[in-house]
């Protein structure tokens, strides 16, 4: 690894923590800027999700009074309880990765990101149609909030790529709260996947050590600038630059997989 390949990382990095934290879809910073240092498609994927995971952590740190004021109106145990459910799908995620082709799922997801965007952006309009969080009964709306981030976790430990806009968008529906509380669970989510993936593929992964070591404290300085920043804006300010920025990846990843 050469200086050029160091400066390269380490602001991929930086921008990559930012992103996730606001929006997500900071991977499509990292991986490339991987790729371009020589690594696998493979390998480059593997090394972006545990180098990206310090990022989700100080995410998590960054938004710490939002998830404060959300355990408190929306009771701290059920917050407790999707932690089990985001774990056992992050892993079942990984288990996809390490045992399956992408390639299929490679030209699924595209469709997904731009899917989310879309119900971000018709989020109201939508919940006139399934029904707004504050009119389910509250068996419904723990299970509806367990389903959606058993598949965020799910999606986040194959892949990842715009995992927090996927993730805003489907919380979105079944919670009755501010779009920096949505964004703080996301974080949290988003982290507990990736603690799941850093674990997974330091074992069986083709981890690159080194890139990580350059990439992680980067992407943290950025998770926590980022968290710190997504708290500031206001709530449709906030929900339409990450409907901007999950267009804008979906229509990325769906140029790559066709050409």
């Amino acid at each position: 690894m050469n200086l050029v390949d160091i400066a390269l990382l380490s602001g991929a990095g930086l921008a990559a923590g930012t992103v996730n934290a606001i929006a997500g879809g900071g991977s499509l910073i990292t991986f490339p800027a991987l790729i371009a240092t020589g690594l696998s498609p493979v390998a480059a994927n593997v090394t972006n999700s545990v180098s990206v995971f310090p990022g989700y952590a100080a995410s998590v740190y960054g938004s710490r009074t939002d998830l404060k004021d959300l355990a408190r109106d929306s009771s701290k145990k059920t917050l407790i309880m999707l932690i089990p459910t985001s774990v056992v799908a992050a892993a079942l995620g990984c288990a996809l990765l390490l045992a399956t082709p992408a390639r299929a799922f490679d030209l699924v997801v595209p469709f997904l990101v731009l899917g989310a965007a879309t119900i971000l952006a018709f989020q109201e309009r939508l919940r006139g149609l399934v029904g707004h969080p504050r009119d389910m009964t509250e068996r419904r709306r723990r299970l509806s909030l367990h389903a959606m981030v058993f598949a965020g976790s799910l999606y986040g430990g194959y892949f990842g790529a715009a995992l927090g806009v996927m993730l805003v968008a489907a919380l979105g529906l079944v919670l009755d709260q501010s779009m920096a509380r949505v964004s703080a669970l996301k974080n949290v989510v988003s982290a507990l996947g990736g603690l799941v993936t850093v674990c997974a593929f330091a074992a069986f992964g083709p981890v690159d050590w080194a890139d990580v070591l350059v990439v992680a404290p980067t992407a943290m300085i950025g998770g926590y600038v980022g968290a710190r920043l997504a708290r500031k804006l206001p709530s449709r300010v906030l929900k339409w630059l990450i409907v901007a920025f999950g267009t804008g990846v979906g229509l990325v990843l769906l140029y790559r997989a066709v050409f």
